[in-house]
């Protein structure tokens, strides 16, 4: 295999060549590929300020939140900003009916009152580096795919292993575009990351599910945390009584100028997944089988769930974060199908194969290298459609019932318990793990209504997937109930002791292999994950094989086809950098989108009689009066609340700071449009958008709506005018200085604008 051939061609290409707003790129190439058009753009920062290694940078400033999301620092003690639905798990965890931060929101009065968030992470990037030679080392060409992805595997875990420093770092490899390149990330993990306010969820969650993935918007998506680390500013791995507020090396000016159409902007995060080289046959598949499957069981969860919570506040709090985490994408997979059909994604995708074919049939060596790819793949996608929905109702009908789902955890101490050469001391392990896991899980979980969850998937997995793929105990249900999952499922959560707390601690305080053997629960989940491991995933594992080295072929074909595209690699939960614009945006024939919605539209939305448009009193009344304080839009004197832009991103942006060219906040982005869900897939310029809450809207709802100014006192409250980009103008710069007394020092400097590229 030749290494990293495209890569080193691409670097030598001019910036321009970037397809204007599309990319998620790796900071550390941002200097080679995609300086001097971010420089066009708007960018006043030097290179260096946004990635470094040996000086302060904006990396330093941006981390993964809970393993998911983004967060970044906006003072100097630590102070994290991130979107409500990425701190709501943590928010939920800390509510009861009595006291129901959900409901209500929740400032610390001061950092003694702040709230330990155990689970909750803040990984910042140390470096990253090109790790491509020494992974490939030992890779021959014609080497069995599965011992080049053995020796492949292990070559990452050995770098991420040295890397890490005996536990220093969070260290790992990751491929990208499609095994061709491999890439080092080496992280500080820091484990004490403390709740420190929320608004309520009737502001965190204004519009509800009917809102999500649209515009116009008039969500305040955020929530607030700080950092701790010990008495020498290192990271722990929780909470630690001792514990000082972080003080990070970077942290994010905020500016107050707001924002007009043309303004550059960056989003720099940690985007999950795209599949921008996903072939037509994969792209086919998934709109056929995969994303109707998953639609149709996830609604069923979601409906019996909605039922449950409507009936007790208990039950609310139980199933708030879980609801909200399977309906994000169950919408997502509604529009993302929509799109697909609209936008022609597979007909574009198929003209582009078409395309790819002929310019590898017109040369020799292209034909020795490309030519079997694509015919691969559309044989092994063929294939895989015949055990595709096996797959699908594996993970969501049966991991997508709760009891299910925590009685395959107990799998491994099954086998373990009956190794007569089992180690004590492994068992002992096991099983405490086992039992943290048990309590966390049972915190928020309802045996009724999971029961009612299990018979109504298990029901549809039985009737939708052929019986020749289905596990064993579906035969005992066809035999011994009738083929009712109802009346199964009476007798499972009848006697299984994994439905309650009790029952699985007491087997856990004396673990035998015969009590699981002997669990109708137990007995279910082993039946479905056995035929799964045993029947279905070695078939995908086949075509795997076989797509493995197409797929790494097919995306070196395109991007040698298109030599003068600089392409950015698939999301994959590393860190990444998009530059766009503020834009706004034709939705649909007739239909235009403006960039800015305001509070105006809380007003006209508000409907006391649906959960999803209630609005707080206090802000009603705040809102009523126009009492917007200091951060009403200096131009119209409206309280902004979010806005557009044309930054490429994906889920995982989650909470991603919107920066201007001067490296100062403008808000948090939390959301795509519903016109360009299929953005994961393929970027569309004229519909891709970020839609971002804006910075002003959080500091009135934390400091007016919230009554906690004490923390917008500790940011770096900034306004040096326009922002810089296509549509920018110059005009008068001011600068806000918040002092410890709370009051604003304003400095106004006509006709001057000053650059704060130099952050603290």
């Amino acid at each position: 295999m030749r290494k990293n051939s495209w890569l080193w061609l691409l670097l030598l290409l001019p910036s321009f060549a970037a397809r204007a707003d599309e990319g998620m790129w790796l900071p550390m190439f941002i200097k080679r590929l995609n300086y001097a058009d971010m420089q066009k753009k708007g960018l006043k920062l030097t290179a260096d300020e946004i990635y470094s290694v040996n000086t302060s940078s904006l990396k330093d400033a941006v981390g993964q939140f809970a393993g998911g999301c983004t967060a970044e620092f906006v003072s100097a003690q630590g102070l994290l900003l991130t979107n409500h639905h990425c701190g709501y798990g943590a928010i939920q965890s800390h509510s009861t009916p009595a006291n129901d931060l959900l409901k209500n929101g929740f400032y610390a009065p001061s950092p003694a009152q702040e709230l330990p968030s155990p689970g909750i992470t803040m990984d910042v990037l140390v470096r990253m580096d090109d790790m491509t030679s020494q992974v490939m080392a030992g890779v021959t060409p014609g080497m069995p795919e599965a011992d080049r992805a053995a020796l492949i595997a292990k070559n990452q875990k050995a770098l991420g292993d040295n890397a890490s420093e005996n536990g220093k770092y969070v260290a790992y490899v990751r491929d990208f575009f499609g095994g061709n390149e491999f890439y080092l990330f080496v992280y500080q993990r820091f484990g004490d990351v403390r709740l420190v306010g929320t608004p309520p969820e009737s502001v965190g969650k204004f519009g509800g599910d009917t809102d999500n993935w649209m515009w116009p918007r008039h969500t305040g998506d955020f929530s607030v945390f700080r950092v701790y680390a010990d008495k020498d500013n290192q990271p722990t791995k929780g909470y630690e009584k001792g514990n000082k507020p972080f003080s990070p090396k970077k942290f994010l000016p905020v500016s107050m100028a707001g924002v007009s159409e043309g303004d550059f902007a960056m989003i720099m995060g940690f985007p999950g997944r795209t599949q921008r080289f996903l072939p037509a046959a994969g792209l086919q598949m998934m709109l056929d089988q995969t994303h109707p499957s998953s639609i149709k069981l996830r609604d069923t969860r979601l409906k019996i769930w909605k039922e449950s919570m409507n009936q007790s506040a208990d039950l609310r709090i139980k199933y708030a974060s879980k609801f909200a985490s399977i309906a994000n994408y169950w919408k997502y997979f509604i529009g993302q199908s929509e799109g697909m059909k609209r936008l022609k994604t597979i007909e574009t995708k198929k003209a582009e194969e078409a395309r790819l074919a002929q310019w590898v049939a017109a040369d020799a060596t292209r034909q020795k290298e490309y030519a079997p790819a694509l015919a691969t793949i559309d044989q092994a996608y063929q294939r895989m459609r015949e055990y595709n929905l096996s797959t699908v109702y594996y993970r969501e009908a049966g991991l997508g019932n709760e009891i299910t789902a925590f009685a395959t955890r107990f799998i491994p101490l099954q086998k373990l318990l009956k190794d007569p050469k089992a180690d004590p001391a492994e068992v002992k392990k096991m099983v405490e793990g086992l039992q943290a896991g048990a309590t966390a899980f049972f915190k928020d979980y309802d045996a009724a209504t999971d029961k009612k969850v299990f018979a109504a998937l298990m029901q549809m997995y039985a009737a939708d997937v052929p019986k020749a793929q289905q596990p064993e105990v579906f035969q005992i249900v066809e035999k011994q109930y009738g083929n009712s999952w109802a009346k199964y499922a009476d007798f499972v959560f009848t006697n299984t002791f994994l439905a309650s707390k009790s029952g699985t601690e007491a087997f856990l305080a004396n673990p035998t292999a015969a009590k699981l053997d002997a669990d109708p629960a137990f007995q279910t989940a082993n039946s479905i994950y056995t035929n799964y491991a045993t029947n279905i995933l070695p078939k995908n594992q086949e075509q795997m094989s076989l797509l493995g080295p197409a797929n790494r072929a097919y995306v070196a074909g395109m991007r040698g086809m298109n030599a003068n595209k600089v392409y950015s690699p698939d999301a994959n939960s590393t860190i990444r950098l998009s530059y766009g614009a503020v834009k706004a945006y034709n939705g649909r024939d007739a239909v235009h989108y403006d960039l800015m919605t305001t509070a105006q539209g809380i007003l006209e939305k508000e409907d006391p009689t649906n959960p999803e448009f209630v609005v707080p009193q206090k802000e009603l009344d705040l809102l009523k009066a126009k009492d917007y304080g200091r951060y009403a839009d200096q131009r119209t004197g409206q309280l902004p609340v979010a806005f557009l832009t044309t930054n490429d991103i994906t889920g995982g942006n989650s909470g991603s700071p919107v920066i201007n060219g001067r490296g100062e906040l403008l808000g948090l982005a939390f959301d795509g449009n519903w016109e360009a869900m299929t953005g994961d897939l393929v970027y569309d310029a004229d519909l891709k958008r970020t839609i971002c809450v804006d910075i002003r809207y959080v500091l009135w709802c934390i400091d007016k709506l919230g009554g906690a100014p004490q923390l917008v006192s500790e940011m770096q409250v900034v306004n040096n005018g326009p922002n810089p980009g296509v549509g920018a103008s110059a005009g008068v710069s001011t600068e806000l200085r918040t002092q410890k007394n709370g009051k604003v020092k304003m400095k106004v400097k006509p006709g001057k604008k000053k650059d704060t590229a130099s952050m603290k």
